[in-house]
């Protein structure tokens, strides 16, 4: 059986276990790290717990952050 791939590094993907949108970020070790699409801390999943996202999914995690930032909740 061979090792999931890791995905490219600028792609957006989904964290199958928090439902989160990210860019990845790097690849530290076993795992793939991401960030949301308006920044802030990574995190690091395991690379079978990824998935490409839909443009719909990155529409949406984008539209959120911009919602966020004209309520004034983040920079």
């Amino acid at each position: 059986m061979r090792p999931p791939t890791k995905p490219p590094i600028g792609s957006y993907v989904v964290d199958t276990h928090t439902g989160k949108v990210g860019m990845v970020m790097g690849h530290e070790g076993p795992y793939v790290q991401l960030r949301a699409l308006g920044g802030g801390k990574e995190w690091d999943v395991a690379p079978d717990a990824v998935r490409r996202a839909t443009a719909a999914e990155r529409l949406g995690a984008a539209t959120a952050y911009a919602n966020s930032r004209g309520h004034g909740d983040v920079p």
